[in-house]
């Protein structure tokens, strides 16, 4: 008798297990007013601007917590403060986003990445 997976899930659709490819093409830009109901969920993680978004956000889908912990002591990786709140939405400036459920990793993009994702 042949043995086959009857599961109609496609494999690897845990969110833990993506891959840096899979999370890259789930990365998008968006506007800080996109943003604001994550905010006020506290769900928001600024990424520095030193830091690879979606290398950040591998990490923390496979709970890495060294790395966590590293890049949070060195300031790399934060929660969204008030204060950040009130500098966006003066600014309204522009963000490179990709989900780690049940986070939502934020960068602030550059002129040059804006314009040459409009392309």
């Amino acid at each position: 008798m042949h043995s086959s997976n009857s599961s109609s899930e496609p494999p690897n659709q845990d969110p833990a297990s993506l891959s840096k490819d899979e999370l890259n093409q789930q990365t998008a830009t968006v506007e800080w007013e996109e943003l604001i109901k994550h905010f006020a969920r506290g769900v928001v993680i600024y990424v520095g601007d030193d830091m690879d978004l979606v290398d950040v956000a591998h990490q923390i889908s496979k709970d890495n917590v060294s790395f966590i912990e590293s890049c949070l002591a060195k300031g790399n990786i934060r929660r969204a403060t008030d204060d950040d709140a009130r500098d966006w939405y003066a600014r309204s400036p522009v963000f490179w986003c990709v989900v780690a459920a049940p986070w939502v990793l934020i960068q602030e993009c550059n002129d040059n990445q804006i314009e040459s994702n409009n392309d």
